[in-house]
């Protein structure tokens, strides 16, 4: 009987959890010079003070074992910590200044209990400097990625939408950008958890429903009249 030539591909294995924290540390590594130091770091001072700590206050020889092992534990917890925390900002660091980064964030990074969406809600067409828009326990925020002097105008009507449709809700503006007092790509998101709560979840979907009834007008490129085109034919 001949084999049959149409055999179904196989899935590719994917890599084991070890595997990946070795990629994602190589990946960090390429663009923090500093993360092995941090690493060590993060493993050692939990151990050494776990030896120390069963030096001082252990009596026999299994609870000094206990206080050390409890050390090495955290240490290898800290590491991930810090492996994660670092990978992040490298990864960032990536797209930092490019058009679309901030959505990136919103899109993948939003902690539980806020609403956004990688999408703009304005856009300058000729710099690609962009608003974004957040919805959460503290609030609207609006993000504006580019200079200030640029997104100051497209800032100030989005407020006044803002406001004309959300009533008292407290608005917050940030912004991610090359000015001095900008907030870095990566710190985004937990920047987000810092604005103090004034709504309550059922609020939050409330606000966040209405707000994105008002739809998003994007600039079209020039020269492109969606009422003139026309389909092309078939050749």
């Amino acid at each position: 009987m001949a084999r049959s030539k149409d055999q179904s591909p196989r899935t590719p294995k994917q890599p084991g959890r070890l595997k990946q924290m070795w990629q994602v540390f190589q990946m960090t590594r390429r663009y923090d010079s500093k993360v092995v130091p941090f690493l060590l770091l993060a493993f050692f001072v939990p151990v050494i003070l776990g030896v120390v700590i069963a030096l001082l206050f252990s009596s026999n020889g299994f609870t000094v074992a206990l206080w050390i092992i409890a050390g090495v534990l955290a240490g290898i917890l800290a590491v991930l910590l810090v492996l994660g925390r670092r990978a992040e900002k490298a990864a960032y660091s990536q797209i930092e200044g490019q058009p679309g980064a901030v959505g990136a964030v919103l899109n993948s990074s939003l902690k539980r209990g806020w609403i956004g969406s990688e999408r703009p809600v304005a856009v300058n067409g000729k710099t690609q400097d962009a608003v974004y828009r957040a919805v959460g326990r503290g609030g609207v925020v609006l993000i504006s990625e580019g200079p200030k002097t640029r997104t100051a105008r497209m800032v100030d009507e989005e407020r006044r939408k803002v406001a004309r449709i959300g009533g008292n809700v407290p608005v917050t503006v940030l912004a991610v950008g090359p000015d001095p007092d900008a907030v870095p790509l990566h710190k985004l998101a937990r920047r987000l958890t810092r604005i103090k709560p004034a709504l309550t979840k059922q609020e939050v979907v409330a606000v966040n429903n209405r707000l994105g009834s008002m739809g998003t007008k994007l600039p079209i490129p020039k020269g492109v009249d969606p009422m003139r085109a026309r389909p092309q034919r078939g050749k």
